[in-house]
């Protein structure tokens, strides 16, 4: 139970310290009376009246004492339940702050969801626009047994295979678009049939390989129109600042990842020298029989993008 009057209320009147005071004025009236009306035997001498103020005094002492410590008592009850019910408020605000602020904490909680699914549904759009660049696997070369022929002696079976369209190598080194192109993946087998352009296929597989571990995909790099005229001095051998504009992609973030996967990783800054090499034997020989317009389409291809990355990489261009 929680008291609200303090020793300072006008009602405190009617607490122990008044009981105190009402019993000591009757007693100090009781006394005088009885000593008058009863009256001693003998006259009031000197022990009479030390006794009489003895029995007036020490019983008023009494008194006033179990009074103040039932004032004391009662003051340490009230300062009791004055602090329960302080602590008891500030339970019922916390109580009710914490209820207000579960909608707010239960709303956030929702935006961040709605935010995470909005995040893995770009990403799964993000990933889709690139499965084109992870369909970087060539298909195999026949195996000699799966073709047996009668050839003259000392013919090699290359020799015997039509000579390699400008078309289909060009098609072959961006590679199939997707699963259902037909047509890539069968330009992509008459390219394999010839023996250097399988080579540099396969140098192409394997670096288009080691920078996807990396995140870089083709498909993101968006080369500028190139310059035709560049790229056949290039391909015949020129170098310098000139030849700067030929390297067109300016993708900070992929040059440094392949930047730094050339100083750290052996195995990819071998395969990347390969590459470079099979690349630049090719287009010497590309660049002398290709009209502009398919010079323009093999640096557009997946290929010649991976090419001109590490090139600049590696300083090729200078």
């Amino acid at each position: 139970m929680a008291y609200h009057v303090s020793p300072d209320d006008p009602d405190f009147g009617s607490g122990p310290g008044a009981l105190a005071i009402g019993v000591a004025v009757l007693w100090l009236i009781a006394v005088p009376v009885v000593s008058w009306l009863f009256p001693p035997a003998d006259a009031f001498n000197g022990p009479t009246v030390v006794f009489l103020a003895l029995a007036a005094i020490l019983p008023l002492l009494l008194v006033m004492a179990l009074a103040s410590v039932g004032q004391m008592i009662r003051s340490q009850a009230i300062a009791s339940d004055r602090a329960i019910e302080g602590l008891r408020q500030s339970i019922l605000a916390n109580q009710a702050k914490q209820t207000a602020t579960e909608p707010s904490v239960e709303k956030r909680l929702d935006e961040i969801a709605q935010a995470t699914k909005k995040t893995e549904d770009a990403v799964a759009s993000f990933t889709s626009s690139r499965q084109t660049s992870r369909l970087i696997v060539p298909m195999p070369a026949p195996h000699p047994s799966q073709e047996q022929r009668d050839l003259p002696l000392g013919t090699p079976s290359e020799d015997l295979d039509p000579a390699l369209e400008i078309a289909d190598l060009i098609r072959g080194l961006n590679f199939p678009d997707n699963e259902a192109d037909t047509d890539g993946f069968a330009a992509l087998r008459r390219t394999l049939r010839d023996r250097n352009a399988r080579k540099l296929v396969q140098a192409s597989q394997d670096v288009l390989t080691l920078l996807s571990q990396d995140g870089i995909y083709m498909d993101d790099l968006k080369p500028g129109k190139p310059d035709v005229a560049l790229w056949r001095r290039f391909a015949k051998g020129e170098r310098g600042d000139a030849m700067a504009e030929v390297g067109g992609i300016r993708d900070r973030a992929s040059l440094a990842l392949a930047a730094g996967r050339m100083r750290e990783d052996a195995i990819f800054r071998d395969t990347v020298h390969h590459f470079l090499r099979k690349f630049d034997q090719m287009l010497a020989k590309f660049e002398e029989q290709a009209t502009d317009g398919e010079v323009a389409a093999l640096v557009d291809t997946r290929t010649a993008r991976a090419f001109v990355l590490l090139a600049r990489t590696t300083g090729t261009f200078d």
